[in-house]
């Protein structure tokens, strides 16, 4: 349910809107007066705003009104009421902002309906918020995890690189992240709000990758019963990211060289060019130069591509960053069984630090996963790592394998990952904020706490709290705004 406010300088019609928002289980704060109004307003930024456009027989207070809560963070869904409706003063509340306009007297079922569909607004816009939120934070630079000197010279890179429409050729072994940095390049450039479409160029034959590719008409070959639109022309506007680049046949080489230089692309069957305005990126996990000497690459294409480079590090180039992105990897993790986060010993963290990982991130990530299905107690220990990895653990294998969960906390050094630090003590001499902001913040820790019990599922979490899915994610998009 939902806080709502109420303004209108007749008492009657304050008395009787309060009572159906209240049997509707709202919150509500009802006033008559608007210096009253607008201090509650500012300090309680309600979800929903009714106010009356001409209170004590003016127009301006009830403008103010709206704009005031439009400025909130987040903003107030605002209806505006009033008996002496215009066109023109419908017009200018609806430029100012306002939701919907009641014009008085109007039925009490017209009025319900009206808060159900701005309230239903209001959750969708601020599920929205969130969720864009979080796309943006996953492929923030910030997300891309790594603290050695390489893979920091690609980071700089990457962020001088993002916000142009260069084409851009990453390069690196299976594993190394060249998707995710594809997507950081999209997701933090201005074509962030368009199409991000991926395609593994080896994962299809020629013929089906030409039509997924720059699409068919209708009849153009068995099977083509209707005129489909290509990939190049799905990312209309976004970027397209081309992956094991080196695998593509000569005659697709061809066109898509001509995509490049023309910024058009031609349908299976189709004379008719179609103009595109497309971003490439393009990856491959094997050196460009020795196909270009094989002449299985176009020395052409490949200038084309390569307008700027960027080469991802293998893991084993940076040893330093396997602890940072086991932690990265277990902080999210909570056990089904307990609803703890994961732990690892420090025992375990230095196997790991020790191995080649010669499928790069992708296999630490493998690891790591294994390890939470296996351990016992939310804590991961050498004996929960694979085969492979565990052959670096050194010393006795009887001791060095198998840290048995008997062992003292002071013999078995674990690295807690994501779990929250003990709340500090209250103290009579610590300064004292505002009641709201202190219930917000415990409001707040509730959330996380159910979603961390329920392993990040925000329908599980929104069940345990016994509100709405659109709640929740208000309210985590009010935890946003607050950090």
């Amino acid at each position: 349910m939902a806080k709502v406010l109420l303004i209108d300088d007749e008492v009657t019609m304050v008395q009787m809107v309060t009572e159906l928002l209240r049997r509707e289980g709202h919150e509500v704060f009802p006033f008559s007066s608007y210096n009253a109004a607008i201090e509650t307003l500012e300090a309680q930024c309600p979800e929903l705003v009714i106010t009356d456009l001409y209170l004590d027989k003016t127009r301006t207070h009830g403008l103010e009104i709206l704009q005031k809560a439009r400025a909130l963070n987040p903003p107030s869904t605002v209806i505006v009421i009033t008996a002496y409706a215009t066109i023109e003063t419908a017009v200018e509340a609806m430029k100012k902002g306002a939701f919907d306009y009641l014009e008085k007297p109007f039925k009490v079922d017209d009025l319900r309906l009206c808060i159900q569909r701005a309230l239903s607004y209001n959750d969708a816009i601020s599920e929205n918020i969130y969720l864009r939120k979080q796309l943006r934070k996953k492929y923030q630079f910030n997300q891309l995890i790594g603290n050695a000197p390489t893979i920091l010279e690609v980071f700089k890179m990457i962020e001088r690189v993002a916000d142009t429409d260069s084409t851009i050729l990453i390069l690196g072994e299976s594993g190394t992240g060249k998707e995710l940095v594809a997507r950081a390049l999209h997701f933090n450039s201005r074509r962030q709000f368009a199409p991000f479409v991926p395609i593994n160029c080896s994962a299809l034959p020629e013929n089906l990758l030409e039509s997924e590719l720059f699409g068919h008409c209708k009849g153009a070959f068995t099977g083509a019963i209707n005129d489909k639109k290509g990939l190049f022309q799905e990312a209309d506007g976004g970027t397209i990211f081309l992956d094991e680049i080196a695998s593509m046949s000569p005659v697709l080489q061809s066109r898509l060289l001509r995509v490049l230089q023309d910024r058009e692309v031609r349908r299976v069957g189709d004379n008719v060019p179609v103009s595109v305005n497309v971003r490439v990126l393009a990856a491959t996990n094997e050196p460009l130069e020795k196909r270009l000497k094989e002449g299985t690459f176009r020395e052409d294409l490949y200038y084309r591509l390569n307008v700027i480079p960027i080469n991802l590090p293998s893991l084993r180039e940076r040893r330093e960053d396997v602890p940072l992105l086991t932690m990265h990897f277990l902080r999210n993790k909570v056990n089904s069984r307990t609803g703890k986060l994961y732990s690892i010993t420090r025992k375990a963290l230095d196997v790991l630090s020790a191995h080649d990982w010669p499928g790069n991130v992708r296999e630490l990530e493998n690891a790591i996963e294994r390890a939470c299905a296996l351990c016992e107690d939310a804590t991961i220990r050498v004996a929960d790592l694979p085969p492979a990895i565990r052959r670096h653990a050194s010393g006795d294998a009887a001791e060095d394998l198998v840290e048995t969960p008997q062992a003292s906390p002071e013999k078995v050094a674990t690295l807690a990952v994501g779990a929250a630090a003990a709340p500090p003590q209250p103290s009579f001499s610590q300064p004292v904020g505002a009641l709201r902001d202190y219930l917000r913040e415990q409001e707040l820790g509730y959330v996380n706490r159910a979603l961390a019990q329920t392993g990040g599922d925000k329908e599980k979490a929104a069940a345990l709290l016994g509100v709405s899915v659109a709640t929740l994610y208000r309210k985590l998009a009010e935890e946003d705004v607050a950090g």
